[in-house]
């Protein structure tokens, strides 16, 4: 038993040294594109940007977010395409008193959605169909969410840095609300997990093969979305973003960070909310294998869960080296924590809860994958995620 105890501790330690140096600095969250960072193009044009807002049942959202594009000081020409994927609320009306007063502004409506869609794809696909044939001379599509606040500079910005270093998609992982209920403990630590499982450096490395993006600000340039395929190439991804950043990586370079200044204002303050965001898509991140999503469960109870517990049982086992490599792992974890609470204002204090929030997410993968098991697909907006085609595809059995 102690020779067990002594394996599980310094297996932990070991993974904790491999994560904070060895596996692309992924907890610095150094990596971002700050507000002053707007040199014009080295030819001094600003090309043509359709913005396209994929939205469903996003009446309270819409006026504050579109508001926020129409208010860009982007030099250049510039339109927004709201989407409106079959809404049973004032989605259409807030939009269309919007663009009343403003010719920038249109509303598209998507039509039925064909098999094998899945729902947030086919209402980008569908927008950028639109805006290709409204701007043909456009060099850029803005893909952003219905929830996404953007600072004035922000596509001078994001265009900045795409010409600049001649980039096929800039990404932000935008600000996420963070201001009561689980938010406060749940919501750093989903920032920290998606840069652990996709790191930035890696991701900007044109050498190394990790790929991805965050979905709520992406720039996409058009002739290199054209070469990949467009949208109908990720027609039936869940985990949309990640997929377009690597149909994009294998043709170009990428380049993604965090965005401190643009802001969704979606709030998750219930565990129910947090839970069901993660449940809708973390089976699908572990290919629905169930070999994959055994070994999750063990690297995560490994990682997370055996450091506090054996230091808290130390009496009970009483292994003074255990016990110290334990603390040590613990320790580790809660310092690679603490940049991401800095940027989210919690206390420190809460790196030492990092196990709990390690935990939880375990909860929730082992819940998508029951899900998935029990023919749940994933969900856009309440309605299922992917046409009756797709869906049966993925159904056991």
């Amino acid at each position: 038993m102690a020779a067990l105890v002594l394996a599980l501790s310094l297996g932990s330690l070991l993974a904790w040294v491999y994560l904070a140096f060895l596996h692309g600095r992924f907890w610095r969250a150094e990596v971002r594109l700050e507000p002053g960072a707007a040199a014009p193009p080295v030819d001094g044009a600003w090309p043509p940007v359709v913005a396209v807002v994929p939205a469903r049942n996003e009446e309270d959202a819409v006026p504050r977010s579109l508001r926020s594009l129409l208010a860009q000081d982007y030099p250049g020409p510039f339109e927004v395409l709201l989407v409106d994927d079959q809404s049973e609320d004032a989605t259409a009306a807030r939009t269309s008193a919007l663009a009343a007063g403003d010719e920038r502004l249109a509303l598209v409506r998507t039509p039925a959605r064909p098999d094998g869609w899945v729902g947030k794809m086919w209402a980008v696909h569908t927008g950028v169909a639109e805006a290709a044939r409204r701007r043909p001379d456009a060099e850029y599509w803005l893909l952003t969410d219905a929830d996404v606040e953007h600072t004035p500079g922000n596509l001078r910005r994001l265009v900045a840095k795409a010409r600049s270093e001649e980039l096929d998609l800039v990404s932000l992982m935008v600000r996420l609300h963070c201001e009561r209920g689980f938010e406060r403990l749940l919501v750093p630590a989903f920032v920290y997990f998606f840069q652990k499982l996709y790191p930035f450096p890696r991701i900007n490395d044109p050498r190394s093969g990790t790929a991805g993006a965050a979905g709520g600000c992406m720039l996409v340039r058009a002739d290199a979305l054209a070469r990949a395929g467009g949208i109908e190439a990720i027609r039936g991804e869940i985990i949309d973003d990640c997929a377009l950043g690597k149909a994009l990586k294998a043709r170009g370079r990428i380049w993604v960070g965090l965005g401190p200044s643009e802001y969704s204002f979606r709030p998750y303050p219930r565990l129910a909310d947090v839970w069901n965001m993660v449940a809708r898509s973390a089976y699908t991140q572990l290919g629905y294998s169930p070999l994959l999503l055994a070994g999750a469960v063990l690297a995560l109870v490994l990682v997370y869960r055996v450091p506090p517990l054996l230091v808290l049982g130390w009496p009970l086992h009483g292994s003074a080296p255990a016990g110290l490599a334990a603390l040590a792992a613990w320790g580790l974890m809660a310092w690679t924590f603490q940049p991401t609470l800095r940027d989210y204002g919690r206390s420190r204090w809460l790196g030492l809860a990092l196990p709990v929030a390690g935990g939880l997410y375990l909860a929730m993968t082992v819940d998508s994958a029951r899900r998935h098991h029990r023919g749940r697909g994933a969900e856009w907006k309440g309605r299922a995620g992917a046409g009756s085609a797709a869906a049966a595809a993925t159904r056991p059995g």
